[in-house]
Protein backbone atom coordinates (compact mmCIF):
# COMPACT_ATOMS: atom_id res chain seq x y z
CA UNK A 1 0.00 0.00 0.00
CA UNK A 2 1.41 3.39 -0.93
CA UNK A 3 0.78 6.44 1.23
CA UNK A 4 -0.02 9.76 -0.42
CA UNK A 5 1.65 12.63 1.40
CA UNK A 6 0.48 16.23 1.63
CA UNK A 7 2.83 19.04 0.65
CA UNK A 8 3.50 19.79 4.34
CA UNK A 9 4.27 16.13 5.11
CA UNK A 10 6.72 16.02 2.20
CA UNK A 11 8.39 19.19 3.47
CA UNK A 12 8.76 17.82 7.01
CA UNK A 13 9.95 14.41 5.79
CA UNK A 14 12.64 16.02 3.62
CA UNK A 15 13.82 18.19 6.52
CA UNK A 16 13.79 15.25 8.95
CA UNK A 17 15.76 13.02 6.56
CA UNK A 18 18.31 15.80 6.00
CA UNK A 19 18.82 16.44 9.73
CA UNK A 20 18.80 12.80 10.86
CA UNK A 21 20.21 10.91 7.84
CA UNK A 22 17.39 8.37 8.27
CA UNK A 23 14.71 6.99 5.97
CA UNK A 24 11.15 8.05 6.78
CA UNK A 25 8.36 5.61 5.88
CA UNK A 26 5.45 7.76 7.02
CA UNK A 27 4.60 11.00 8.80
CA UNK A 28 1.53 12.32 10.58
CA UNK A 29 1.12 16.00 11.41
CA UNK A 30 -1.09 16.62 14.44
CA UNK A 31 -1.90 20.35 14.41
CA UNK A 32 -4.25 20.00 17.39
CA UNK A 33 -1.39 18.89 19.66
CA UNK A 34 1.38 20.75 17.75
CA UNK A 35 3.17 17.47 17.10
CA UNK A 36 4.73 15.60 14.17
CA UNK A 37 5.19 11.84 14.33
CA UNK A 38 7.71 10.22 12.01
CA UNK A 39 7.81 6.53 11.21
CA UNK A 40 11.42 5.58 10.44
CA UNK A 41 12.85 2.53 8.73
CA UNK A 42 13.62 -0.41 11.02
CA UNK A 43 17.08 0.08 12.51
CA UNK A 44 17.11 3.89 12.07
CA UNK A 45 15.70 4.74 15.51
CA UNK A 46 19.06 5.43 17.23
CA UNK A 47 20.25 7.56 14.33
CA UNK A 48 16.99 9.54 14.36
CA UNK A 49 17.21 10.25 18.11
CA UNK A 50 20.94 11.01 18.15
CA UNK A 51 23.35 10.97 21.06
CA UNK A 52 21.50 12.19 24.18
CA UNK A 53 18.57 13.18 21.95
CA UNK A 54 20.60 15.80 20.10
CA UNK A 55 19.23 15.02 16.64
CA UNK A 56 15.59 14.98 17.65
CA UNK A 57 16.20 18.20 19.61
CA UNK A 58 17.61 19.85 16.48
CA UNK A 59 14.52 18.77 14.53
CA UNK A 60 12.14 20.10 17.21
CA UNK A 61 13.88 23.48 17.12
CA UNK A 62 13.69 23.57 13.31
CA UNK A 63 9.94 22.93 13.17
CA UNK A 64 8.96 24.52 16.51
CA UNK A 65 6.81 21.49 17.30
CA UNK A 66 7.02 18.37 19.40
CA UNK A 67 8.56 15.52 17.39
CA UNK A 68 7.91 11.84 18.01
CA UNK A 69 9.76 8.98 16.32
CA UNK A 70 8.43 5.46 15.88
CA UNK A 71 10.11 2.48 14.24
CA UNK A 72 8.58 0.63 11.30
CA UNK A 73 8.35 -3.15 11.04
CA UNK A 74 7.19 -5.38 8.19
CA UNK A 75 5.43 -7.58 10.77
CA UNK A 76 2.02 -6.05 11.69
CA UNK A 77 2.15 -7.35 15.27
CA UNK A 78 5.61 -5.94 15.94
CA UNK A 79 4.58 -2.75 14.15
CA UNK A 80 1.61 -2.21 16.49
CA UNK A 81 3.82 -2.96 19.51
CA UNK A 82 6.26 -0.30 18.26
CA UNK A 83 3.41 2.20 17.87
CA UNK A 84 2.27 1.62 21.45
CA UNK A 85 5.68 0.92 22.97
CA UNK A 86 4.86 2.72 26.23
CA UNK A 87 2.19 0.08 26.99
CA UNK A 88 2.66 -3.58 27.87
CA UNK A 89 0.91 -5.60 25.16
CA UNK A 90 0.43 -9.25 26.12
CA UNK A 91 -0.92 -10.43 22.77
CA UNK A 92 -2.36 -9.28 19.46
CA UNK A 93 -5.01 -11.10 17.45
CA UNK A 94 -5.83 -10.23 13.85
CA UNK A 95 -9.30 -10.88 12.47
CA UNK A 96 -11.75 -9.59 9.89
CA UNK A 97 -15.19 -8.14 10.47
CA UNK A 98 -18.27 -9.05 8.42
CA UNK A 99 -17.27 -6.53 5.74
CA UNK A 100 -13.76 -8.00 5.38
CA UNK A 101 -12.01 -5.16 7.23
CA UNK A 102 -8.86 -6.12 9.15
CA UNK A 103 -9.13 -5.66 12.92
CA UNK A 104 -6.34 -5.94 15.50
CA UNK A 105 -7.42 -6.79 19.04
CA UNK A 106 -4.85 -6.10 21.72
CA UNK A 107 -4.67 -7.70 25.13
CA UNK A 108 -3.04 -4.87 27.06
CA UNK A 109 -1.84 -5.15 30.65
CA UNK A 110 -4.44 -3.47 32.85
CA UNK A 111 -1.82 -1.18 34.41
CA UNK A 112 -0.77 0.23 31.04
CA UNK A 113 -4.12 0.67 29.25
CA UNK A 114 -4.02 4.40 29.98
CA UNK A 115 -0.61 4.62 28.27
CA UNK A 116 -1.90 2.75 25.23
CA UNK A 117 -4.92 5.03 24.91
CA UNK A 118 -3.10 8.26 25.76
CA UNK A 119 -4.48 11.61 26.83
CA UNK A 120 -7.82 12.14 25.07
CA UNK A 121 -7.15 8.95 23.06
CA UNK A 122 -4.32 10.48 21.03
CA UNK A 123 -1.96 7.44 21.24
CA UNK A 124 -4.51 4.90 20.05
CA UNK A 125 -5.78 7.33 17.41
CA UNK A 126 -2.26 7.81 16.01
CA UNK A 127 -1.68 4.03 16.09
CA UNK A 128 -4.92 3.48 14.16
CA UNK A 129 -3.87 6.02 11.52
CA UNK A 130 -0.46 4.43 10.99
CA UNK A 131 -1.89 0.86 11.01
CA UNK A 132 -4.47 1.86 8.39
CA UNK A 133 -1.90 3.58 6.18
CA UNK A 134 0.79 0.88 6.45
CA UNK A 135 -1.18 -2.40 6.72
CA UNK A 136 -4.80 -1.54 5.84
CA UNK A 137 -5.85 -2.44 9.40
CA UNK A 138 -9.23 -0.74 9.84
CA UNK A 139 -9.32 -0.70 13.63
CA UNK A 140 -7.29 -1.43 16.74
CA UNK A 141 -9.31 -2.55 19.74
CA UNK A 142 -7.89 -2.62 23.26
CA UNK A 143 -9.42 -5.19 25.59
Amino acid sequence: MSVKFTTNEIKYIALFETITSTTVKDCIIDDEHNKITFLVKKGDMGLAIGKNGSTIGKMQKSVDRSVEILEHSDDPGEFIKNLLSSATINSIEFDEDAKGNKIATLDVDSKSKRKAIGKNGQNIQRARQFAKRQFEISNIIIK
